[in-house]
């Protein structure tokens, strides 16, 4: 399985710029066989979890999300989670810059590659949020708002079925400030939290999506804490979801994340990563993390 490199890009790693105790990737030259070369001598070197962490830490984020994705779509059985996660969870700008560097290193276009392995309105959320259309700015539209929840409240828990259309109009593509007044206006006239009634209107990779929207528009760092949580309570530990956010979020929200899985579960996430993983890899993603606390 070959490794996607940085493509023909600047060599400039966007957003990536490693903390002081890490050693810096090495900056890709006009020379692009050097950065492959590189990339396949480690994969020859390294192995399983510890390489997919060392391999992940040398790309740029949107060419790793791309990466992610495109690895999530091929073979047999698609995982829906990495989907929804990255693009959930990315602006508007980060998003068109991976649906950029998807076609540049795969050759194709992402949003086919997802219709093809997605279907009904999940595959309606996913195409909805690869358009990059959510409004960002901060301004809120009073009577919108409560005309939003009202629309949504009618969509699903005033009816028999759910309207998901509606579910979707309103969520992937209000701004951040305006869904969170939406949230509250919905309290209101429900009696319920938004996540309660998308709990209880949907199921599957659906309700999956929608919750992460919600979820992320609310707080980001607290859906991630809650998404590293889940990949490493219980028995068994999902890889590929803590190797993904440590990866991808390590200069981006980690304090902040670790802020919130302390509050959220009373325990670091140093000290769930320690007790649940062992050697390099542990190593790696203790480095990612940063300190005990």
């Amino acid at each position: 399985e070959s490794v996607s490199h940085c493509g023909g890009s600047s060599g400039q790693h966007s957003g990536r710029s490693r903390g002081d105790d890490m050693p810096s990737p090495p900056r890709l030259t006009a020379d692009i066989t050097v950065w492959s070369d590189l990339l396949d001598c480690l994969k020859s070197e390294l192995t399983g979890n510890f390489e997919k962490v060392v391999v992940g830490l040398m790309m740029s984020a949107p060419v790793y999300d791309a990466y992610e994705l495109r690895n999530a779509i091929k073979g047999a059985g698609t995982e829906e989670a990495c989907l929804i996660d990255i693009l959930a969870s990315r602006s508007n700008a980060e998003k068109k810059e991976i649906i950029a560097t998807y076609k540049k290193e795969h050759g194709k276009s992402l949003e086919d590659d997802v219709c093809g392995d997605t279907s009904g309105m999940f595959q309606r959320v996913l195409v909805s949020l690869l358009a990059a259309g959510r409004d960002e700015s901060t301004k809120v539209d009073e009577a919108q708002a409560v005309q939003d929840a009202k629309d949504i409240y009618e969509a699903g828990e005033a009816r028999w079925g759910t309207d998901e259309v509606k579910f979707l109009t309103v969520l992937s593509v209000r701004n951040r400030n305006h869904l969170l007044r939406v949230f509250q206006e919905y309290q209101k006239i429900s009696g319920r939290d938004i996540e309660d009634s998308i709990k209880r209107e949907m199921s599957g990779c659906l309700e999956d999506v929608f919750l992460a929207i919600v979820k992320c528009m609310k707080n980001k760092p607290a859906f991630f804490a809650e998404r590293l949580y889940k990949s490493m309570k219980g028995l068994g530990t999902t890889d590929s979801v803590l190797i993904r956010i440590m990866v991808a979020r390590a200069e981006i929200d980690m304090l902040d994340i670790k802020a919130e899985f302390l509050k959220m579960y009373g325990k670091t996430l140093h000290s769930f990563i320690k007790g649940d993983t062992s050697g390099d890899y542990r190593k790696i993603l203790l480095e990612l993390c940063g300190g005990e606390k």
